[in-house]
This record gives structure tokens, sequence and C-alpha cells, in this order.
């Protein structure tokens, strides 16, 4: 049995990612910050598809929470894919550069970077030891193009795509895959450009392209999501 510990995992993206893999018979560890939305996540997906679900409260950055993670993925067999999802903007909505409060810019880091990281390094025993270990950091194209008022995030995410590379350099027993899953209507986006009207696509639609990479296991890397489900036509 197939154990993944997914970050943020109370809507959006990672509840469609572990609600996918949920229906493939993993088993899950679920992170999000508010306790009663990450126990709805986690008991529907248990009811619909019969999987052993335990859901995590916490904050990423704390190191107890990182470790609980990780202790309730070895409770269920190990850790095979870990999924750092849970990101933080910075500022709400996002602003320029010249109103980014450092504080701000901190808590992107320490959320988007630093934490992902130490929750690696957490689950680097179990991963090592899984056969088919996976960590996939979720990117966006803020960290590789310069968009006005994305600067703070997107500084963030490209931190986040160069651990993830040195990772898989370092790990070459381990599938590394920094993934842009690319425009999503999420409750982040939303946060990030309230005024924004543009229709998203669903944050279901694009995890064909994360099942694909589990199913097919590319090398390590950073892969687009909508690049990968372009290619599948």
């Amino acid at each position: 049995m197939s154990v993944a510990i997914i970050t943020g995992a109370s809507k959006g993206l990672g509840r469609a990612l572990a609600e996918a893999l949920a229906a493939r018979g993993w088993d899950l560890v679920l992170d999000a910050r508010t306790p009663e939305v990450l126990e709805e996540a986690a008991s529907g997906i248990r009811e619909l598809h019969g999987t052993r679900v335990t859901a995590v409260p916490g904050d990423v950055t704390d190191p107890g929470h990182r470790a609980g993670l990780v202790a309730a993925a070895w409770r269920l067999g190990g850790v095979d894919l870990l999924v750092s999802n849970a990101s933080a903007l910075g500022a709400e909505p996002l602003v320029r550069l010249d109103a980014l409060a450092p504080e701000g810019l901190r808590r992107a880091l320490e959320v988007n970077v630093v934490a992902a990281l130490a929750l690696v390094q957490e689950a680097l025993p179990l991963l090592r030891a899984s056969g088919a270990g996976t960590v996939i950091t979720v990117s966006s194209d803020a960290a590789a193009e310069a968009y006005e008022t994305w600067g703070g995030y997107g500084a963030s995410k490209a931190a986040l795509d160069h651990l993830a590379a040195v990772l898989g350099e370092e790990e070459p027993g381990l599938r590394v895959w920094a993934v842009d899953p690319g425009d999503m209507a999420t409750d982040l986006y939303a946060a990030a450009v309230p005024d924004d009207e543009d229709p998203r696509p669903a944050p279901s639609s694009v995890v064909p392209a994360f099942l694909w990479l589990l199913d097919e296991r590319p090398a390590s890397g950073r892969y687009g999501a909508p690049a990968l489900l372009e290619g599948r036509r």
C-alpha cells in the first residue's frame, strides 16, 4: 500500500490530488491549518474511497507539526510520496515590491521554502526506504516569469524550484519534481488577485498531469502541468 503526505490538502489542488490518489487506493496524511475544514475533507475522502486518511492540522513552519506528519505516515507504513503544496503569498492581495512588507516576504520564504525543505529532511529516511520515493514541490509560473506584484511569491517559488533541482541531484534514488500547475481557480489565487474576474480552470483539471508523472516516473526536474496535458492529447 502506498502512502502520501500532502500539505495544504483541505481544499484546492491539495484536496483534488488527495481525492485522485485515494481513488487509486493510496493511504494519505493530510495537512492544513484549519482543523474543521481539514477534517471535513479527510472524512469525505475516507468515506468515498475507503482508504486510510489521517488529518493532522497545523502549520508547516512548526517543527513539531512536521514531525507529526511523518510519524502519522510511518504508522500507515512509510512515505512513498511527499507533496509540498502549502503556500503563503506574503501579502493579500499581492503588492508591488516597493510596498511588500519584509515580514510578508519572510512568511512566504518560511512557508514555501524553509518549511518545505525541513519536511523533506524529516521524511527522507522513509522516502529512501520506499523504493519509489517521490517528492513533488508545487511551483508557479511566477517562479520563472516576471509579473508585476508577484515578486515576493515568485522569488519564494524560484528558491523552492532550485532546492528541488539540487535535491534531485543529491538523491538519485528518488524522483523529485517541481510542478507548475498553471492557472487555477483557488482560494490562494483569489486572495492574490481579488479583482480578477477571468475564469480559471478547476484544480481537478490539472491532476491528470500529476498522475501521469507518478505513472511514468520521468527524470527528476521541473514540469509544467499544462504542457504535460497538452502532450497527452
